[in-house]
């Protein structure tokens, strides 16, 4: 079984409200969906974060290596692609897009299993998974609002980002937008708090961060993510020492060699890898094991579409502590774009789809409403 061709398309006029520094523009796009063919006539789909004029840039560097091989070793050729491209990007753009090529073929393989991506992957340990839903943070009284509301769409964990938080160099502004989200979350919901320091010219450093954990630690947060800059491995490293609650980070990092300085240090409690930009499941497996060889809990990065969100959930389904999943509130490209959608059980989990591949089928109406070249790819 070969594959025959590999497409890219971007998603564009509904992208929700992220914490950018400059706001999408109608041209932008900071997520592409990428379809893989194979001679069999299996269609995997893959997802990509990252803008897709770069995805499509990358993948005419990738498509010759790619037609005509395998489209059922997605381990072997992903690892091709990233052996072949080292001096053109390592990690970069070439590597996200590679991230949506190898998602693909682990759709195809899976199709032509009979067998979903998890189980293939080694094994099944739940069939279902905690969702967290992943908002921005607000102004205190929207704040309280904001978390009310998923509260009540029955998420049993929610998290908090970016917005205003840290960036008003206002300690009583920050302890009032985390003490609004808790009392809008409950006592019982899971809350966790992302500072978003990857954000451009972030400005506070590891004195801000060790305080700032000293806060959270009140209003009992699970978590405290990307509170230093991404490359920061030894501030991360004496904030998880002097820290009162779990320290997570990886987001930004991508192939699995980058990971292991961070586990070698211990500088982190919760890893976090993003699927549609670390090199895909191929490279995500890998971390997630490597990770829990360290004694490091994994649980997947997410800001992405319905197909990265499918990625995930075939992950967590083979990887043992994997019991959170991150999901989108309130973006189209998750909730829209899948036949059925998404729901939530009554404790706020999802079901992880046990169909061949990812176990998802595409709505191809609300697909022509956020892309704009559906036909040349899937003829509709």
């Amino acid at each position: 079984m070969k594959i025959t061709s590999v497409e890219a398309l971007g998603l564009f006029g509904k992208s929700p409200k992220g914490g950018w520094s400059n706001e999408i523009q109608p041209d932008d796009s900071i997520h592409a969906l990428v379809f893989v063919r194979s001679s069999e006539g299996h269609l995997g789909i893959g997802s990509v974060f990252t803008d897709a004029r770069l995805v499509e840039a990358a993948l005419e560097v990738l498509r010759p290596l790619l037609i005509g091989e395998s489209a059922i070793e997605p381990m072997r050729v992903s690892e091709k692609l990233h052996q072949n491209t080292f001096w053109m990007g390592h990690g970069g753009s070439i590597t996200h897009a590679i991230s949506g090529v190898d998602i693909a073929l682990w759709d195809i393989f899976g199709q032509a299993t009979g067998q979903p991506v998890g189980r293939l992957l080694g094994g099944n340990y739940r069939s279902k998974v905690k969702a967290y839903a992943s908002i921005l943070m607000e102004m205190p009284d929207l704040m309280r609002k904001r978390t009310a509301f998923y509260r009540n769409q029955g998420f049993r964990a929610i998290k908090i980002g970016w917005g205003p938080f840290g960036r008003r160099e206002s300690a009583k502004l920050d302890e009032q937008i985390v003490r609004a989200a808790r009392e809008g979350a409950g006592d019982d919901c899971l809350l966790m708090v992302d500072a978003g320091a990857s954000d451009a010219f972030w400005p506070n450093g590891l004195n801000w961060a060790v305080n700032t954990a000293a806060m959270l630690k009140n209003y009992d947060v699970h978590w405290f993510e990307e509170a230093l800059r991404p490359d920061a491995i030894d501030d991360f490293l004496s904030l998880r020492q002097r820290s009162p609650v779990p320290i997570a980070t990886g987001e930004c990092i991508t192939r699995r060699q980058n990971y292991l300085p961070w586990f070698e240090k211990r500088a982190l409690d919760i890893v976090q890898p993003d699927v549609t930009k670390v090199g895909g499941i191929s490279e995500q497996i890998q971390i997630a094991r490597m990770a829990n060889a360290f004694g490091v809990k994994y649980i997947g990065h997410g800001w992405n579409t319905a197909v990265g969100l499918a990625a995930d959930l075939q992950i967590a389904a083979a990887v043992p502590t994997a019991d959170l999943v991150e999901y989108i509130g309130g973006s189209p490209y998750i909730d829209d774009i899948t036949v059925g959608g998404w729901s939530l059980d009554g404790d706020g989990m999802i079901a992880i789809p046990d169909g061949p591949g990812l176990g998802i089928s595409l709505n191809k109406d609300a697909l022509r409403d956020v892309t704009r070249d559906l036909h040349r790819v899937l003829g509709a």
